[in-house]
């Protein structure tokens, strides 16, 4: 069911949307994150702030694609 942007709070502060240009804007300037960054984490830990944020802090998996993309271009 789409985000009823009428109403605020409940579920809908505890969950991030992607998909919702409004909420990865806004989400994207809480965390302090790029938007792409955000949607990383999102896809790595769900879509509960509470889990993105700490995925964010933590920096778990923080770079680890780049870093396996470099990986596999330096071995010989």
């Amino acid at each position: 069911m789409p985000d009823n942007t009428q109403k605020s709070g409940g579920q809908d502060r505890k969950r991030i949307n992607v998909n919702q240009d409004y909420e990865l804007q806004d989400w994207s300037e809480k965390f302090g994150v790029t938007k792409e960054r955000l949607k990383e984490a999102v896809e790595a830990v769900g879509d509960s702030a509470k889990q993105v944020e700490k995925y964010l802090k933590g920096g778990e998996h923080s770079s680890g694609s780049s870093e396996r993309q470099g990986s596999k271009g330096s071995s010989r």
